[in-house]
């Protein structure tokens, strides 16, 4: 059978099965080194009250949320694009 990619769409190498995870979007059970991760970090304060603490010298935390999505999802929303045949096998 022909191969599509050298890593076949996975990062694992030869680590055996890895656990899966859903996906954000969908809830589609994906391999955890399948799935797209995608960090985000949101501010809890509006930016004009952040930009006057932070002249004051206050420390504004903002938390990442992490989302993993799905290879359709992902090409979906734009997170991976789809590649030509000759970008695909750089090897």
């Amino acid at each position: 059978m022909s191969k599509k990619r050298k890593s076949r769409g996975r990062s694992k190498g030869g680590k055996g099965r890895s656990d899966t995870i859903y996906c954000s979007n969908c809830g589609a059970s994906v391999p955890r080194d399948k799935a797209k991760k995608v960090t985000k970090r949101t501010s809890l304060v509006e930016p004009t009250l952040a930009r006057e603490l932070r002249a004051a010298g206050a420390y504004i935390a903002s938390p990442t949320q992490v989302a993993y999505y799905c290879v359709s999802c992902a090409v979906h929303y734009g997170i991976v694009k789809v590649r030509a045949k000759s970008e695909r096998r750089s090897w």
